[in-house]
């Protein structure tokens, strides 16, 4: 899981992948944005003015060697819909057409995007068929199972066997600083029955809920053969990572992106 510069735009990606995939998830490193989005924000909906957004997003296509006209986006609503991207569509200073909070692809000229800030990024491939997903799962996609409505969607779309899918789950807010409530509780042991209880542990005699292991835990209920998990925590690391809780709601959204070449 190594980390890349490339023009200042600082990125990770995941070993777990083939070469002819590109990928990233993008840190808050090497975009124009002042504060409180310093500076890579990609996120149109938070504040900061849009030709800083657009040029942030602009820069995070270039440093991958994506053209910006390949983008796909979604309006992410923390719903487990899914959306098939038959084309791009770049819509860089509108809102996104379509509301879901997954999109999968078997065109090379399609570019996935989405933005994070907490939420869990989850990047799919199936080598065999030639396919790619991305998927935005905060608590609620978690327990409404995005992930696996993705690998379904593989499945029923291109004919993936899920055993062949390769999963990363990216930077998300890690369980030492996700503290929950009792509806959220309430609906995490709903969704995972006798598992939940791994899922909530107990920090100081608060419950917190750990979305590494829950997507991990969704993916392979789905069948994924395998899974990779960074492990990396956005509201420990703020000079990486943008963290809705740790910022207080004034902060910026990273982006994360997919693509065969």
């Amino acid at each position: 899981m190594p980390f890349h510069n490339t023009d200042g735009v600082r990125y990770l990606t995941f070993d777990i992948f083939p070469k002819n995939v590109i990928h990233a998830v993008f840190t808050r490193q090497g975009g124009l944005s002042p504060d409180p989005w310093s500076s890579l924000n990609v996120g149109g909906t938070v504040g900061d003015e849009h030709p800083r957004v657009r040029e942030n997003r602009y820069r995070s296509f270039a440093a991958l060697g994506r053209s910006r006209e390949s983008m796909f986006d979604v309006w992410q609503v923390h719903s487990p819909d899914v959306v098939i991207a038959n084309a791009a569509h770049p819509r860089f200073d509108e809102r996104p057409e379509f509301k879901a909070d997954a999109i999968v692809t078997d065109n090379p000229q399609v570019t996935l995007f989405m933005r994070f800030a907490d939420c869990t990024p989850i990047l799919l491939v199936d080598p065999k068929k030639n396919t790619v997903g991305i998927v935005h799962a905060g608590w609620q996609g978690t327990v409404k199972r995005a992930a696996g409505q993705a690998v379904k969607t593989m499945q029923a779309a291109y004919g993936s066997n899920p055993a062949d899918i390769l999963a990363a789950v990216g930077p998300a807010i890690g369980p030492d600083h996700y503290e929950v409530g009792a509806d959220v509780i309430e609906q995490v042991r709903y969704s995972f029955g006798n598992a939940a209880d791994a899922l909530l542990p107990d920090h100081a005699g608060h419950v917190h809920f750990d979305l590494w292991a829950a997507n991990k835990l969704v993916l392979e209920q789905a069948g994924v053969g395998a899974v990779e998990v960074a492990g990396l925590c956005t509201a420990c690391h703020p000079d990486d990572w943008y963290s809705h809780r740790a910022q207080r709601g004034k902060t910026g959204r990273f982006g994360a992106l997919i693509a065969l070449q």
